[in-house]
């Protein structure tokens, strides 16, 4: 039970860690979401957007991260 409430205290940390992130990066105006790269084809009554270039650049930040905390919590 013990380790159960550690993982829960854990990821509500690291999710909380991630909102903080998020606030900040959208109250800054960082062009995630719109850099260049990322597929935008908008038609009459219709958009789509799939934000490949972002999605790649937190996939290797949170690669990072992860890893990071493998090491440090081994």
């Amino acid at each position: 039970m013990q380790d159960a409430g550690k993982l829960l205290i854990f990821s509500g940390l690291i999710m909380l860690v991630i909102g903080i992130v998020l606030y900040f990066v959208g109250k800054e105006g960082l062009p995630l979401g719109h850099m260049p790269g990322d597929i935008v084809i908008r038609k009459k009554n219709m958009v789509f957007f799939f934000p490949i270039v972002s999605m790649l650049i937190l996939s290797v930040i949170l690669t990072v991260v992860v890893n990071l905390l493998g090491r440090w919590f081994r």
